[in-house]
């Protein structure tokens, strides 16, 4: 068996081993990155058919839906999704200490504050990564939501906004959101620019600072520290687990889903349970079925399928029957037996 790699196990500073140690779960060694429109329950239910360990989040869910929306439309999931990971939105203390007590009832495993998001409509909220400029705020939140639940309250921020020094913008955020009683920070190691940029723009044009968040880490050797932003590959992800306590994934998990196929193997060193596709195929078709039946849509479930198989013969036939049939009136979960007929699965080393 492969071993896991070092992060996953707690570290203990040898220079001070009287210090508090790392209480966070290190077994969230890797993790799925919250994405608005993309990480809905369905997206995670099929990422987790690929790997049992990543953590998974949800879209970023803000604190007045919480309080006030379709909980059970916006917060409810499946089991099989756990370890799963609420992200919310929102800038006063006394809500969102509201929407982590209402997440904690549905059952998540961690709650986490949007700190990083640059689009407009955040930014029209006062939230997101707008609270870069503020961590006042951001330490009253979350010290308003470690009051409210148990869980692992964390912290997903970016290095900066607009002229900041990301020195001392990021260095003084997560000191007070540490004083605070923050369980872990997830850095995205780039600056937003709040105006100028769209949001595609601010995950692309703002150049990627990672030695910037390997030396929080070694300012905060004991404070679990994730790193995210232009990570593109396991190998990528593994070469930044020798400096940080965890590696996000985004846009290359979802579009190249395939990946986290390996992910338990390369990141925990657990090989006893390979993926087998013909097992996927069947689990995700079982599960479009029941959505079905609840009066959803296949294409609900099939539009997070479609960065299967990349480089794969057959994956572009793949693709354009779960992109073309899926959609179609009245489409069952036959389609998806249909698209993955179309895959070489030979060429992953499975039988058919």
């Amino acid at each position: 068996m492969l071993e896991a790699h070092p992060s996953c196990f707690p570290k203990i500073n040898a220079s001070n081993p009287d210090e508090p140690q790392l209480t966070y779960d290190h077994k969230h060694a890797f993790a799925v990155a919250p994405m608005i429109d993309w990480t809905d329950r369905h997206c995670r239910y099929f990422h987790r058919q690929l790997t049992r360990h990543a953590l998974l989040y949800t879209e970023m869910i803000v604190d007045e839906a919480a309080i006030h929306g379709d909980r059970q439309k916006l917060l409810g999931f499946d089991d099989a999704e756990h370890p799963v990971a609420l992200q919310l939105g929102g800038s006063v203390p006394e809500k969102m200490a509201e929407a982590a007590r209402i997440g904690a009832g549905f059952g998540y495993d961690e709650i986490n504050m949007n700190v990083g998001c640059p689009s407009d409509r955040v930014q029209s909220g006062a939230f997101g990564a707008c609270l870069m400029r503020d961590p006042d705020v951001v330490a009253r939140c979350v010290s308003a939501m470690k009051a409210a639940t148990d869980l692992p309250v964390t912290v997903k921020c970016r290095i900066g906004v607009d002229d900041q020094d990301p020195e001392a913008a990021l260095s003084e955020l997560v000191a007070k959101v540490v004083d605070a009683g923050a369980d872990a920070i997830w850095v995205h190691a780039r600056k937003a620019w709040l105006q100028g940029l769209s949001p595609k723009e601010n995950r692309d044009i703002p150049p990627l600072d990672y030695d910037r968040v390997h030396r929080l880490k070694v300012d905060y050797p004991n404070l679990f520290i994730g790193i995210n932003g232009g990570i593109g590959d396991l190998n990528q992800a593994v070469e930044q687990l020798n400096h940080m306590d965890g590696v996000m994934l985004g846009r290359a998990a979802y579009h190249n889903a395939s990946l986290l196929a390996d992910v338990d193997a390369r990141i925990y060193g657990d090989t006893s349970n390979p993926v087998e596709w013909p097992d996927i195929r069947d689990r995700m078709m079982d599960y479009a079925g029941r959505h079905i039946a609840s009066g959803g849509r296949l294409a609900h479930v099939t539009r997070h399928m479609v960065g299967l198989f990349q480089g794969i013969p057959g994956a572009r036939r793949y693709r354009q029957i779960l992109s073309t049939e899926a959609t179609k009136p009245g489409s069952g979960p036959e389609v998806i037996a249909n698209a993955f007929a179309e895959v070489d699965l030979s060429a992953l080393g499975v039988a058919a």
